[in-house]
């Protein structure tokens, strides 16, 4: 997203569920075929945190990773792992906004971890990251594909609603954030690619009292939140509202509340 549009992050609500939310990066990385070059160079665009920029660096030990987020609040906790690696490579953070990110030189692999449905327009970028990868390079991504699930479409309607609509009309993403999966096959094979494009639905067990609620504060609801954050009554009383609908739609059992997230993956390889 741009500056304008970008919510603040809070590193420590992201990772209250830092396990759901890697796991399908770990699940992409197995599919990416062997890099052109060793050592590799790799990009990982909107690297939140830092957490899954360091599965690359331990994939990879002796690979140049840079990580790439236009959050300072994501930025300070990502610095945590930045330094060099076990294998002699390193691993290093940026400031970049992905919706105007070019690349600096040649890649082996670009990847991104649940970002891209945070810039618009983000197919338009395609060309020119693909144009940046060393032949038998690889492109890799996984993006949230829920936006139609009852998490988004409550708080859409909620927003939408007499008492919010002035607050908050156009804050949050819109329904075709994400594209549908032969339109990114299509998009990859075109642009040359030999394209990997599959969808997955986790049915996440989560923890605790409103843990559906406790997900969302650590993404879909951050750009209400960053909205709201010069009236906190507003923010807390939205909050409430948000909660109750959930609590109806997914509802908890003895072993935790179930949260069914789709998620679409792409892996797409360069020709040689």
């Amino acid at each position: 997203m741009s500056a304008a549009t970008s919510p603040t992050w809070d590193p420590g609500q992201y990772l209250r569920h830092a396990g759901h939310r890697a796991r399908p990066f770990a699940e992409l990385l197995d599919r990416v075929p062997v890099l052109p070059r060793d050592p590799a160079r790799i990009a990982d665009l909107g690297c939140g945190p830092g957490n899954v920029t360091a599965q690359l660096a331990a994939r990879w030990p002796t690979a140049h990773v840079t990580g790439y987020d236009n959050s300072a609040q994501m930025l300070a906790r990502a610095a945590e792992h930045a330094g060099p690696t076990a294998g002699g490579g390193s691993l290093d953070f940026v400031h970049a906004d992905l919706a105007a990110w070019t690349p600096d030189g040649t890649y082996d692999l670009i990847a991104s971890n649940a970002a891209l449905h945070w810039v618009p327009g983000h197919l338009d970028a395609f060309p020119s990251w693909l144009g940046a990868l060393a032949p038998g390079g690889t492109f890799a991504f996984q993006v949230p594909d829920s936006i139609d699930a009852p998490l988004h479409a409550l708080m859409r309607e909620l927003a939408d609603s007499a008492r919010w609509r002035s607050r908050l009309d156009g804050v949050l993403r819109r329904t075709d954030s994400v594209h549908e999966p032969l339109v990114y096959l299509d998009r990859l094979a075109r642009l040359g690619c030999e394209a990997d494009v599959w969808e997955t639905t986790y049915l996440q067990v989560l923890q605790g009292e409103d843990a559906v609620l406790d997900w969302s504060k650590g993404t879909g609801l951050r750009p209400v939140l960053t909205a709201l954050a010069d009236d906190p009554e507003a923010a807390e009383a939205f909050t409430a509202e948000y909660r109750d609908l959930l609590r109806t739609a997914y509802p908890p059992a003895p072993y935790g509340t179930v949260l069914p997230f789709r998620r679409l993956f792409a892996v797409a390889r360069k020709a040689a």
